[in-house]
């Protein structure tokens, strides 16, 4: 928006120092990629980033590749979250954006008069912002949905019954691209941020609690849930950050309220299994970005009314697809020999027919805009 001269101001609850250490996703989508060049912060990206031409699930000793490339002549970027956080806030200080860090008690109103107004608080005081449009890019807990009525939202959920512990470690992948593996003893996922730095999940219960698993029990656990061949080339080493997240499945309609828009975790959460969360975000504000520049330059209100219809068609594409990973690669505690059966029965499939891995493809290296 700024590069098209379009003022924009930032209310930011952490500091920078907060945002910059979270530890997110790293897997984007070929057009997450291609919009990130399009906003000029794709150098970094370009020189650090690991491209990938697909992935490897696997069920117990038996691995399946999924060649994105060959399958639909596109790829995934391996480049971490936190790198592009830095990379966009570098932008917006080039650019001489407002940036607030340290707000509370935010609230918006006015949102369908002639302009919007957020107000907040820095530092003990108040303060009003008169602007166009509010982009709601505050997150799950955030207030921005919670404007919305709670009588005029509907809201779509499930709760998985297990969640993510995730470490980072220093040590060397143990494949050369990613590995969504399916075991007896539940998910693992063997991730990467680059040659000497590697993001590995276990599915853990709820109950579980971060101090009760300290590495060493970190690392057996995840060992004993990957392939042979892989396990038998993994490197282990202390866990610079670990965290346990939980899975869920959620969307809130409709995504506009007035001059209001939602963008990202504030309308939707999907589980990580299938690698959507920022690539969501991201094109959310492909969408919003084109139509706030028609009505705030041209006059043309097209493209903001249609924000929520056009956004909402990917997203449940993309719930649809991480609902489906999800389930193919978990075990539940309450299921039945039937459902290990039918998560052998799908790698099966993918394992003989093209078709089924080209759909998987297509999925994961993101739908078209």
């Amino acid at each position: 928006l700024n590069r098209s001269g379009i003022e924009t101001i930032i209310l930011e609850r952490s500091s920078r120092e907060h945002v910059l250490s979270r530890i997110r996703a790293g897997v984007l989508e070929w057009g997450t990629v291609e919009v990130l060049r399009e906003a000029g912060v794709g150098a970094r990206m370009e020189a650090e980033g690991f491209v990938h031409d697909g992935t490897w699930l696997s069920d117990a000793d038996r691995l399946v590749h999924i060649d994105f490339h060959a399958l639909t002549g596109k790829r995934v970027m391996i480049y971490g979250q936190t790198e592009v956080t830095h990379d966009l806030y570098e932008a917006q200080d080039a650019l001489g954006t407002r940036i607030i860090h340290g707000v509370e008690e935010v609230t918006i109103h006015d949102l369908d008069g002639a302009q919007a107004a957020v107000d907040y608080t820095l530092n003990g005081t108040r303060h009003r912002l008169r602007c166009a449009y509010v982009a709601g890019c505050d997150g799950f807990h955030g207030v921005s949905r919670r404007t919305i009525p709670a009588g005029k939202r509907r809201e779509f959920e499930r709760v998985y019954p297990f969640g993510w512990l995730g470490i980072l470690s220093k040590t060397p992948p143990v494949q050369d691209e990613l590995i969504y593996a399916s075991s007896p003893h539940g998910f693992a996922l063997a991730s990467m941020r680059n040659a000497n730095l590697v993001r590995c999940y276990v599915q853990v219960p709820l109950t579980d609690r971060v101090e009760d698993w300290p590495d060493e029990r970190f690392w057996a656990e995840f060992r004993r849930r990957l392939p042979a061949e892989a396990a038998a080339r993994l490197v282990t080493g202390p866990a610079i950050e670990k965290s346990i997240a939980p899975l869920r499945s959620f969307v809130s309609e409709p995504l506009r309220w007035g001059r209001l828009f939602l963008v990202g975790d504030a309308a939707h959460i999907v589980p990580p299994t299938g690698a959507k969360g920022l690539n969501l975000a991201v094109s959310d504000v492909f969408y919003l970005h084109q139509a706030l520049i028609d009505a705030l330059k041209h006059g043309k209100e097209a493209g903001i009314d249609g924000y929520s219809q056009r956004a909402l068609a990917r997203i449940w594409q993309a719930m649809r697809f991480s609902w489906q990973m999800t389930t193919m690669l978990h075990r539940f505690d309450d299921e039945d020999s039937f459902a290990a059966q039918m998560r052998r029965a799908a790698l099966d499939h993918l394992a003989r027919s093209e078709t089924a891995r080209r759909e998987l493809a297509e999925n994961y290296v993101g739908l078209p805009f």
